[in-house]
């Protein structure tokens, strides 16, 4: 078989058609990049996807926090951390110096009245997409990956993912128990902001290559909710956005 570009490449293999070879991709902890180039292993300052020869890459990530004019507040900082309040109200600690996942202290969104007064407006008011979606960073993204004949990627959060940021883990899974039809809202609300989202990134600066959605939907052992409580509040917005990403 002849060579493939890498966009060819990439595409083939979605499309599940015979490919030259298996397609490179990956992505790093910066502290791993800085580990490696502290031991010499990196020149300084290099590229990753240039130095590792990436057929694909991803970007295009999507600002969903609430209020977009909130500036974060900080309540308590220690050599180590930083305790802050978010433009979705909620009370997050992180590292500093290193990589990782927040800890959900607390949460000012808990139940539907919470939801429905201090974050639901902003995310109907799209008069501010353009802030969200970064239009002349994704088209300049793209087009060095293209320049490159590289896979791109719109790369982002789904809406399991937008609503722990918002009422956290505990809250969400209890909504879904009793109230699920709180929880199918927030999930159908953030589905139809990134849609709005994607039709500007698209009108304004053109189609990705694909689409990459993550989502941490589980732990180390089972999934976060039942499949039935899944299929009532997240699936359906799910499927809107998956028909969305098909249609084009």
């Amino acid at each position: 078989m002849a060579e493939m570009t890498s966009r060819e490449r990439v595409d083939n293999i979605l499309r599940r058609k015979p490919v030259d070879r298996i397609a490179v991709g990956e992505s790093f902890w910066g502290e791993t990049i800085n580990k490696w180039t502290e031991e010499g292993h990196l020149p300084k300052g290099a590229d990753v996807t240039e130095f590792f020869g990436y057929d694909l890459e991803a970007g295009g990530w999507m600002n969903l926090v609430a209020d977009l004019d909130f500036e974060d507040v900080v309540l308590e900082e220690t050599d180590e951390t930083k305790l802050t309040r978010d433009g979705n109200g909620a009370i997050m600690r992180n590292w500093k110096h290193k990589s990782g996942t927040p800890e959900h202290v607390d949460f000012t969104v808990q139940d539907r009245a919470g939801w429905e007064e201090l974050i639901k407006p902003h995310l109907l008011d799209t008069s501010r997409i353009r802030e969200r979606v970064r239009v002349d960073e994704f088209r300049a993204d793209m087009q060095r990956a293209h320049d490159a004949d590289r896979f791109y990627s719109w790369c982002g959060g789904n809406v399991f993912e937008c609503l722990h940021p918002v009422c956290g883990h505990e809250y969400m899974l209890m909504g879904m128990a009793l109230d699920p039809d709180w929880v199918l809202d927030m999930a159908n609300t953030y589905a139809e902001l990134i849609i709005t989202g994607f039709e500007t990134l698209f009108a304004e600066a053109g189609k990705p290559d694909g689409m990459f959605f993550y989502e941490d939907m589980g732990f180390k052992e089972k999934p976060f909710m039942s499949p039935a409580m899944y299929k009532a509040t997240i699936w359906p917005a799910h499927k809107r956005l998956f028909d969305f990403c098909h249609s084009h």
